[in-house]
């Protein structure tokens, strides 16, 4: 490996980290501090829960944009300019004023959205033989920075303030902006990607089926995390724990899905390891909300089905992931699988909580993450069965197109 390699080589990857490393951050370390940054913007108490809802709907609602712009332009620039307008975004939250709070937050969900759909395509084109390890770095890496951002802004913010907390923690994605722009050399030619001469990549990514299979995958992956994570805390206190204990089940479930984030990326690509994925998914899942529903108010019991709810969890999300980088040839069509199946997949994360805070019932919720963990389970398996979104042409047309 020449010197120049290796120089892109740790430029590209120490970038793709600390992409990653941005793309929950941002959101996590806003909970903790939430009264103090509502009240610092006199901002509604109604429309407090606006500060994590908007993220969510920017990337639904723009996540197939920013494919095509990737696309177009190439992933190296559109990704630097989403940090950029990360960056403006983290900082406009701190000025005085719920306009700035709400646009700022807009803007956030803009520049994760670069992340999350661009970063999949980017790691299959520059590293294809690396797939594996290194999105299982990066997600661990997004996932531990989200979890400290959720332990660490809430003491920050009773020391210094919510706003000085703010601007500390986004220093963040500062670090990364300024070391993506440090890999403009090595992001290649924006065309780039459009090379080749398989018209396959040219179709329509919604007319293969196994896209919508793929797309269900990370939306209801996506419904079960966010809509549990929003109401787990009270379900847990419903059933007679303490403010506290179910405050602890909850980190329970958020932490143990961590060692997945590295393990997934690797196992996926092994014999049968997609398989095992999806079962750790669905089954972890559909284990752990059972769990927590005949657990009853035995502490250790709901512990155990926390750890295996949150097992399922890291692993769905990471299983989504690897979907997009598996099941499409190239990173074109990783890029706009992505970005078809995180808009569906981020609209039911921002909508799911609503819809579950609507059923009154504890045992209906929980019968109902059920349902869709069993569901989960079903598009899982379905994309087990299939090896690409197009498939390949058959050997007669093959054979019929040689010159």
């Amino acid at each position: 490996m020449s010197t120049t390699s290796r120089r892109a080589t740790v430029l590209l990857t120490t970038g793709i980290l600390l992409i990653g490393a941005n793309l929950r951050l941002p959101i996590t370390m806003m909970p903790p501090m939430l009264d103090s940054v509502r009240r610092a913007a006199e901002l509604p108490t109604s429309l407090a829960g606006l500060l994590t809802t908007i993220p969510l709907l920017m990337f639904a609602l723009l996540s197939p944009i920013v494919a095509q712009l990737g696309i177009r332009r190439g992933t190296g620039q559109t990704l630097l300019l989403t940090m950029i307008i990360l960056v403006g975004g983290s900082y406009l939250r701190i000025i005085n004023g719920a306009w700035a709070l709400l646009l700022g937050t807009a803007l956030v969900g803009v520049g994760i959205t670069g992340g999350n759909v661009l970063l999949p395509a980017l790691i299959k084109e520059k590293f294809p033989t690396k797939i594996g390890p290194l999105t299982a770095v990066y997600s661990t890496t997004m996932s531990i920075v989200a979890s400290l951002a959720t332990a660490f802004a809430g003491v920050m913010s009773v020391h210094i303030g919510s706003r000085s907390t703010m601007a500390t923690l986004s220093t963040v994605s500062i670090v990364a902006l300024v070391f993506w722009a440090l890999c403009a050399p090595f992001y290649g030619h924006p065309r780039k990607l459009n090379n080749g001469n398989n018209t396959d990549r040219l179709r329509p990514i919604m007319s293969a089926p196994l896209s919508w299979a793929i797309m269900l995958v990370f939306g209801l992956q996506s419904l079960l995390y966010y809509s549990l994570l929003t109401w787990l805390p009270s379900i847990w206190v419903a059933a007679g724990f303490s403010q506290v204990a179910a405050s602890t089940l909850t980190t329970v479930f958020q932490f143990a899905g961590l060692p997945f984030s590295l393990l997934v990326p690797t196992l996926a690509y092994r014999h049968h390891g997609e398989a095992i994925v999806v079962a750790i998914s669905a089954g972890g899942y559909l284990l752990g909300v059972l769990g927590i529903l005949f657990s009853g108010t035995n502490f250790t019991a709901n512990v155990v089905a926390a750890l295996i709810a949150g097992c399922g969890s890291g692993a769905a999300f990471n299983l989504a992931i690897i979907l997009f980088q598996k099941k499409a040839a190239t990173a074109v069509d990783t890029a706009r699988l992505s970005g078809m199946s995180q808009s569906l997949g981020y609209l039911l994360g921002a909508v799911g909580p609503i819809l579950f805070g609507l059923i009154t019932s504890r045992v209906a919720v929980l019968l109902l993450s059920a349902v869709i963990a069993a569901a989960l389970g079903i598009c899982g398996i379905i994309t087990t069965t299939h090896t690409s979104i197009f498939p390949a042409k058959s050997q007669a047309d093959k054979l019929g197109n040689r010159p």
